[in-house]
């Protein structure tokens, strides 16, 4: 493999991103709608942010009123953006369906507001004809919501668990439940316990601010900052561009939270670069998907599951933010490992000091657009400002640092429009929460949450291992069809329960293990949506970069049952014990970088690699006796490597 350094265009890489835009927009169904229309789309986005801002620092008012509301809202962009069929995708204007279905959740809000002190009363109990007829308006425009935005998986679950709701009259076994008619559990989904629970809650109160500040990141400009900055501190590196990769992709997915769009904005700078010195392109796309997939487990922001998690857990948010800090520093460090290594066997260099930027250069040009960063991490974690609080410091000091410079100012046009264009973004989360609530309402009023636990111990016999695996296995089958945040939701309610009280799993350590596994899915073939994303910027087989992905981050696959087995790595421990658990695991994923890649300090034997394998497990796996037995054997490893090495440096040519 070539060691000369590969030009890299710049302009046609900020041309392939806007290609990957516009091909993005396509691929989620939009509807390419006429100038007019956009004008009032725009001012309708304007109004949808500012209510929220309104409610949730100004005067709040009952949550009803709000999550009903956010629902709407977020299904009003839905109807007028997605078409519901290929026909009329292309259709400058809405069908006159899609009217029909704006107005199917309209009514049933207008409906509840005007007898909401008597329908509070009879939800879910004893509704009349009319709380029926409404409610399922409401909840069959939700579905429909999921199905355009989410796609069929999603919509298919939602159908089955309101099938099930009816019908598990019929059922055998630990699924059986009296069966609900259609009117009780129809209205009692469109309540706070269904519908407009707790997914709601935390997409309403937290998700939706996170949203917009994710857009103003992007059009102050930040994104492509935040990748310069990578590029000066690892650029130069062995396999430079792909660790630059691990920089840009967790800036980046702290403000994002989504997989797919960190791999858009950060993948095509980062990919093309990764080629250019010497990367294969299923390498280069699996790497970036490896790293754009990780951004949604990095504190503060996690994507949207984060918030949720609190909300389930009833703790601080910054409680969530600091147990999951050292798993994804594990998971980057074994990324990084990762990169190295594979860099090392191909021979590959790093980018020549001529195409990166110059680091003083950006940091007097640009450096201020870190600032809102930093300030959203002091609110979070030092001053223990509620989410939505700190979004909206985030928010306004974006705003204030764009004034720094002429061409990154954001004028009152740049506001509305950012304004606008966060409320847009937010619809898919608003729709995959809203169908997510369909199932948690379900859960609950089935008794179907209860029964799952029970169902999990039966069937791994009291093994916490197969328990693990059975859970895993679920997670990651759920993500590949739908959103990070509808999949963790779901096994949240689900499968969490049956690990904390069956098997003693600290309950944060049990949702965080379900949350890594939603994250993941998004890299795991059949359906691999980062991996694919990824694959179509590296112009590379998307089933080559999934498989590729998934041996890159192998360690992220092992990471959760670390922390299952060793609780100290999510803070439940004494100061020993988490030091212990960071150094061990550090070395562990090391030994398994070595063992994936075959090489070390110089290419790898089979004996070696199964020594590695052995030492990382050992490492891995909690207990003084495991860790000096992995120690041992990577030294052994290491030490022979270098005595090789040595050894045939001395032979004279």
């Amino acid at each position: 493999m070539s060691e000369e350094y590969a030009p890299v265009d710049i302009k046609e890489v900020e041309k392939k991103l806007e290609e990957m835009k516009i091909k993005d927009v396509e691929v989620s169904g939009g509807r390419a709608l006429n100038p007019l229309f956009n004008k009032i789309l725009l001012f309708y986005g304007l109004i949808v942010s500012l209510f929220h801002i309104w409610v949730l620092t100004v005067r709040a008012i009952d949550p009803w009123y709000f999550r009903t509301l956010h629902v709407v809202m977020g299904g009003i962009f839905v109807f007028l953006l997605v078409p519901g069929w290929k026909r009329v995708r292309n259709h400058p204007m809405p069908h006159w369906i899609d009217y029909v279905l704006i107005l199917m959740l309209i009514a049933p809000t207008a409906y509840i507001f005007i007898d909401f002190d008597e329908w509070i009363y009879r939800v879910g109990v004893v509704p009349t004809k009319w709380d029926f007829f409404f409610s399922t308006l409401f909840v069959f425009a939700v579905w429909e919501m999921a199905r355009r935005t989410a796609g069929l998986p999603l919509a298919i679950l939602t159908l089955l668990f309101i099938l099930y709701g009816h019908f598990g009259n019929y059922l055998p076994g630990l699924f059986y439940h009296k069966g609900y008619a259609w009117d009780r559990m129809l209205t009692y989904l469109f309540s706070l316990d269904g519908i407009l629970g707790l997914p709601i809650q935390a997409s309403a109160h937290y998700i939706f601010l996170f949203v917009l500040f994710g857009a103003f990141v992007d059009a102050s400009g930040a994104g492509k900052f935040f990748v310069d900055f990578a590029r000066c501190l690892a650029g130069r590196a062995r396999g430079g561009p792909a660790k630059v990769s691990i920089i840009s992709s967790a800036l980046i997915g702290t403000a994002s939270g989504s997989s797919v769009a960190n791999v858009v904005v950060d993948g095509v700078f980062n990919i093309p670069l990764m080629k250019a010195s010497g990367f294969r392109k299923e390498i280069a796309g699996a790497v970036e998907a490896m790293n754009s997939s990780g951004g949604q487990i990095v504190p503060p922001v996690m994507g949207a599951g984060a918030f949720l998690m609190a909300e389930i857990l009833r703790v601080p948010y910054p409680q969530v933010c600091l147990a999951a800090a050292i798993p994804a520093l594990l998971y980057f460090c074994s990324s990084y490992f990762m990169i190295d290594l594979y860099s090392a066997k191909a021979g590959l260099k790093g980018i020549s000091k001529e195409e990166l930027p110059v680091f003083r250069q950006i940091m007097l040009e640009k450096g201020y657009l870190l600032i809102p960063l930093i300030l959203l991490l002091i609110c979070l974690m030092v001053l223990m400002y509620s989410p939505y609080r700190a979004a909206m410091v985030g928010i306004v000091s974006l705003i204030v640092v764009s004034w720094v410079r002429k061409e990154s100012r954001m004028g009152i046009g740049a506001i509305v429009n950012t304004l606008s264009n966060g409320a847009k973004q937010s619809m898919e989360i608003i729709s995959t929460c809203a169908a997510a609530g369909i199932v948690v309402g379900v859960l609950a009023q089935t008794g179907l949450g209860q029964k799952f636990a029970m169902i999990i111990f039966s069937y791994s016999k009291g093994y916490l291992l197969i328990a693990l695996i059975f859970t895993m296995l679920v997670a990651i089958v759920l993500g590949m069809g739908m959103p990070t945040t509808a999949a963790y939701a779901i096994c949240a309610s689900v499968l969490a329960p049956a690990l904390i009280r069956e098997f003693q799993v600290p309950p944060i350590a049990a949702h965080l293990f379900i949350f890594y596994y939603a994250c993941l899915s998004a890299l795991t073939p059949p359906v691999a949506l980062a991996s694919f994303a990824a694959a179509a910027i590296a112009n590379a087989r998307p089933m080559d970069v999934g498989w590729q992905a998934m041996r890159f981050a192998i360690a992220g696959f092992i990471i959760p049952f670390m922390f299952i087995y060793g609780p100290a790595m999510v803070l439940k421990g004494t100061g020993i014990e988490i030091a212990t658990s960071i150094l061990t695991g550090l070395l562990g994923t090391y030994a398994l970088a070595g063992a994936v890649q075959g090489y070390l300090l110089k290419e790898t034997t089979v004996l070696d690699r199964i020594i590695l394998l052995i030492a990382a497990f050992t490492l891995i796996k909690p207990g003084y006796i495991t860790d000096i037995v992995g120690f041992c054997l990577l030294a052994l490893v290491l030490a022979m490597h270098y005595i090789q090495r040595k050894k045939s440096m001395n032979v004279p040519a």
